[in-house]
């Protein structure tokens, strides 16, 4: 049926870039193993010319396209349906960072750079480019500009959305805009470029972007603290900011059972302090010395200890030890993996209302499903929690979140709404949260975003069922 579509797509490809038949697995199921679907083809085309191209090929013969970048995606946002009907456009081969402007302190790069080169090729500059998150070694640039990523350093840098002065997009109609602008201030209407970070390759294809650098810190410091309860950890964090001000660009919180998965399948891994109902780790970066980084530290959880906020704190001696901390928090993810599926929630609440928040729903959900077990970690001081529901001991995993997973989101995301705080805070709406949205978000807003998608995409061409049904 769509066999002159699939030869003119072999055609403008070559073999390298049309790929058709075979295990397809890596563009065909998300990383979770969740969703999976069948694509016609997957193309993966080298330039912004080609991405268009296709465009027009696909609008011509009425076939829809699913974006994607590094496939690291938590709610399925870029895996294609079962249908055999659409088209996925991966843009893994669009890897060139076309230009670094040091003295703008601004870097240009193409959808399929990885988060990992792009850093190390700041580094190489005497730069940095702050997005940090976990998947940094696979995902790409253009996925964390279409969900809007987080991470680890949001407190200090801010979001995707405000490491991006500029877009390149193919539209709908296979056109391709250049707003490829290193200028910190624009003012001449409508922001587009916003319009396409977070729309989750709904609206139009990111191709290309001029991202925010900055001058390397000359120091970081980093430390774990334990904390008896959460709200010691709050009142911890407002004396940080007090005391460090935007110095502080880390500040991640781990209940005692995350760190707990994390020993069971990670024994290796040191963890320097007795377990607690709490460890916060706690990150200071400087622009004047190590020394004077240092003393801000010791001050900072000198104070801590005599108000009691922290019962304990090892603070690292060397870059090794600093790997080693973090490596703590970036093994919570993983460690819930290997211990089987579990129900994932990615909130933002005020920080304000993060600790009666975790109060409140810890019972709810105890009271509805005895013996069952919270990873809650995240990153406090943007008040995005990761609070995810793990079977009961056990329980099979699989079972436990088929029979209940609907029951559990309706705990959370109901406490959620009573604290006005979001469903996604990072991770983006994609398969996973699309009627939560249509269900929690206001009807007005809904109306809006369902207005704007058919203004630019009329023939729900891209990345249709995302976001909005």
């Amino acid at each position: 049926m769509n066999a002159a579509l699939l030869q003119s797509l072999q055609d403008l490809l070559g073999d390298a870039g049309f790929l058709r038949g075979g295990d397809l697995t890596a563009y065909e199921q998300d990383w979770r193993k969740r969703y999976s679907g069948h694509a016609m083809a997957v193309v993966r085309p080298t330039s912004t010319l080609e991405v268009a191209a296709i465009v027009r090929l696909c609008a011509m013969h009425g076939v829809s396209l699913v974006p994607q970048g590094g496939n690291t995606g938590l709610v399925g946002g870029s895996t294609p349906d079962d249908s055999g009907r659409q088209i996925l456009l991966s843009l893994n081969r669009m890897q060139r960072i076309r230009a670094i402007d040091a003295a703008n302190l601004t870097v240009t790069v193409e959808a399929g750079c990885v988060l990992q080169t792009l850093q190390q090729a700041a580094e190489a500059q005497g730069l940095l480019f702050p997005l940090s998150l976990a998947a940094e070694g696979s995902c790409t640039i253009g996925g964390n500009l279409a969900t809007n990523a987080g991470g680890t350093q949001v407190l200090r840098y801010g979001n995707a959305r405000e490491l991006c002065l500029g877009l390149e997009v193919v539209t709908a109609d296979g056109e391709i805009w250049d707003g490829l602008s290193g200028l910190r201030k624009d003012n001449t209407g409508y922001s587009l470029r916003d319009l396409f970070i977070g729309s989750e390759g709904t609206l139009g294809v990111i191709t290309a972007a001029t991202l925010k650098l900055y001058p390397q810190p000359l120091a970081r410091t980093t430390a774990l603290a334990i904390c008896a309860s959460l709200e010691d950890a709050v009142q911890l964090l407002g004396l940080a900011q007090q005391r460090a001000g935007a110095g502080l660009t880390g500040f991640e919180l781990m209940n005692r059972f995350s760190l707990e998965l994390v020993q069971r399948h990670f024994p290796q891994l040191p963890q320097p302090l007795a377990g607690s109902p709490w460890t916060v780790l706690l990150e200071l970066s400087d622009s004047e010395s190590a020394a004077h980084a240092k003393t801000i530290f010791e001050g900072l959880l000198e104070t801590a200890l005599e108000r009691g906020l922290i019962g304990d704190a090892a603070v690292a001696q060397n870059l090794l030890q600093s790997r080693n901390f973090w490596h703590l928090r970036e093994s919570i993810p993983l460690a819930q993996s290997l211990e089987g599926l579990n129900i994932k929630h990615d909130i933002a609440l005020p920080v304000s209302c993060v600790a009666e928040f975790v109060a409140s729903t810890d019972a709810a959900l105890a009271a509805a499903f005895p013996g069952v077990r919270l990873v809650d970690f995240g990153h406090l001081g943007d008040g995005n929690l990761h609070y995810n529901v793990q079977a009961p001991e056990g329980i099979d995993p699989a079972g436990f979140l088929a029979a209940h997973e609907a029951a559990v989101n309706g705990i959370v995301f109901d406490a959620v709404d009573r604290y006005r705080g979001s469903i996604s805070a990072e991770h983006g709406i994609g398969q996973l949260k699309v009627d939560e949205l249509a269900a929690r978000k206001s009807k007005v807003a809904i109306s809006l975003m369902r207005t704007i998608k058919r203004a630019i995409d009329p023939l729900n061409l891209f990345n249709p069922g995302r976001i909005l049904r």
